[in-house]
């Protein structure tokens, strides 16, 4: 049976619309080139690629019992992922300024009240019962840190855009046996990659793009001595259609990698190779394409 994943962390209805340049701060006028709905948030696009590589993947997120939310949960269940959903008085909702290059501005148009006494008993039971948590950059996900922790279970975490200092992050990166994010805000990211292995966890990765992405591991040379090493891994030549959701995918295809026992540079190919087969869709994964069109 597959090794199961518990992800905590939001899931959102997205309005993607795509333009040739992201807009300057003046009062104008511009045209859309495209534009389409779609199923969004960082923890539903790992969740969508785990279920589509054969894993029994749960994810617990905050969902309004509305239209969107709607859209988003019969998605999800129609992907194949257990949706643990809290209900809430609205789904988060997100309208995306994306250009071919990949370049994008986030609206964040709705956001899910998280109430103070959640989660559900069954949330927590998941996470004890899983082989690995995923706990994304959200209020509820920073609150159930330390029941997480709690469990034993290897927790993973995906900081983003993080700048090496932001407060919020800290409880994440300091519970976290392996940590995920892109180059947009670190400048060089090796040093903060060897800091968080040296720290105490096992893997630490960050994202570049189309130069694919640089992994710091401990003892993965296998000499036994302990040191942290370094990889790297190319991105996979595609033709791009949507960025949206590439890093997820990322990080989803590393995950599965390393729970079926891969080395780092083999499950850092698989990452690599996951992203690709996203980067050609305008869903978060291309498991959508059936289902949303």
């Amino acid at each position: 049976m597959p090794a199961s994943v518990c992800i905590v962390g939001p899931a959102s209805w997205n309005r993607i619309v795509l333009l040739d340049r992201l807009p300057e701060p003046t009062p104008h006028m511009q045209f859309a080139l495209d534009e389409w709905e779609t199923v969004g948030g960082t923890s539903a696009g790992k969740a969508l690629g785990l279920a589509a590589l054969g894993r029994d993947v749960a994810l617990h997120a905050l969902i309004g019992d509305d239209a969107d939310g709607r859209r988003v949960r019969e998605a999800l269940g129609a992907s194949g992922v257990e949706l643990l959903a809290e209900a809430s008085d609205r789904t988060e909702r997100h309208c995306n300024l994306m250009t071919a290059a990949g370049e994008r501005v986030s609206l964040y148009l709705s956001t899910p009240t998280d109430a103070p006494d959640g989660p559900a008993s069954d949330v927590i039971a998941a996470m004890a019962g899983a082989d690995v948590i995923v706990l994304d950059l959200a209020e509820r996900s920073r609150r159930l840190v330390p029941d997480a922790v709690a469990t034993g279970r290897p927790i993973w975490t995906d900081l983003h855009d993080y700048d090496g200092a932001a407060e919020f992050h800290r409880p994440f990166l300091e519970a976290s046996d392996a940590v995920f994010m892109n180059g947009d805000r670190i400048g060089d990211p090796l040093p903060f990659l060897r800091s968080v292995v040296e720290r105490g966890a096992s893997l630490a990765v960050c994202t570049l793009g189309a130069e694919g992405a640089i992994a710091v591991a401990r003892d993965s040379d296998g000499n036994g001595d302990g040191n942290p090493t370094l990889h790297r891994v190319a991105a996979v030549p595609v033709d791009v259609r949507d960025t949206n959701g590439a890093g997820d995918a990322f990080m989803a295809g590393v995950l599965d990698a390393t729970l079926a026992g891969a080395p780092v540079d083999d499950a850092l190919r698989a990452g690599a190779q996951h992203a690709a087969s996203v980067l050609g869709t305008r869903h978060l994964h291309p498991v959508l394409d059936p289902i949303l069109g």
